[in-house]
């Protein structure tokens, strides 16, 4: 996605842009590559490099890339070293990177855009939009809904495939115990942006976060975020958000939970402190971002 959305933002500043999987040279010619997620991107990188010695580089970090330990083998660090330019999706990332490479990188933030919809009164709906994975941590909500009084009117719907049988057949067991609790499976694009918008609170209770594309998604649609506590979200949000709680911690998200459901006063502040932050994922910066990243690369 992060790439599909580059490449429309590009080419709205004129400039001719080819998506692909893998760069495999020498046609088409290139002036700069911009390469996501350095770990995988490290044979395309390279060999860019050795074919186009005077072309411009950027990497963007993934979190993968970064979390939960900066330690790159040695091709990717040859990769890195290369690179004209080091992209991360929020500034704590930056921080992870040793002095050599910490020089080079910058800070784009992922934009998006929104649609409107009308929230439910009946129910505090509250959505996770993310595959089923360990590192997501997707199933967390549903342990919290499990710890709140049946009679509160909370629903928790998670969107995304299960990459993997074990998170299935949890998924699946915690929509047979509890009604509030829906598995949506994997939903189209257009769905999942008016699941969010619809929806009155996005989680994200991620263990390892680089900066996480729903988090913009969710500050466009004025949806407020509860996440854990780690840099990929802090980096974005702020230490001092409202609405953060620990890793894996059920309990601390099902305390959030209620307190936001129940408390129109402190859930409207939330409301306010996200709409604060849509000047910062608005796809006009993020495009001028990347201006000024390829006038640095390609100055020509």
């Amino acid at each position: 996605m992060t790439a599909l959305r580059w490449a429309g933002l590009l080419r709205q500043l004129g400039i001719r842009v080819r998506v692909t999987t893998e760069w495999r040279g020498p046609e088409p010619r290139a002036d700069v590559l911009l390469a996501v997620h350095a770990t995988r991107s490290v044979p395309s990188v390279l060999a860019f490099a050795a074919a186009r010695p005077t072309a411009g580089i950027a990497i963007l970090l993934a979190g993968t890339d970064i979390y939960p330990d900066f330690t790159p083998d040695a091709a990717t660090m040859r990769a890195l070293e290369r690179a004209d330019a080091l992209i991360a999706l929020q500034p704590r990332a930056i921080e992870v990177l040793p002095p050599a490479l910490r020089g080079k990188a910058r800070t784009i933030v992922q934009s998006a855009t929104a649609l409107p919809a009308v929230r439910r009164t009946d129910a505090f709906v509250a959505c996770v939009l993310a595959h089923l994975r360990p590192i997501k941590d997707p199933l967390l909500p549903f342990e919290a809904l499990a710890l709140l009084p049946r009679g509160l009117a909370i629903e928790i719907a998670v969107a995304g495939r299960a990459l993997g049988d074990d998170l299935a057949t949890r998924a699946t067991a915690a929509t047979r115990t509890d009604p509030r609790a829906r598995w949506l499976g994997e939903l189209s694009r257009p769905a999942a942006r008016r699941l969010l918008a619809a929806s009155h609170a996005c989680i994200v209770p991620s263990t390892g976060e680089g900066g996480a594309n729903v988090v913009s998604e969710a500050i466009a649609a004025g949806t407020p975020i509860l996440a854990t506590r780690i840099p990929g979200n802090t980096g974005l949000l702020g230490d001092d958000w409202p609405a953060l709680f620990p890793p894996r911690d059920a309990a601390g998200l099902a305390t959030l939970l209620s307190t936001f459901a129940t408390d129109p006063r402190s859930y409207q502040a939330l409301v306010d402190r996200t709409i604060a932050l849509q000047h910062l994922v608005q796809p006009a910066r993020e495009r001028e971002a990347l201006r000024r990243l390829l006038t640095d690369l390609f100055p020509r």
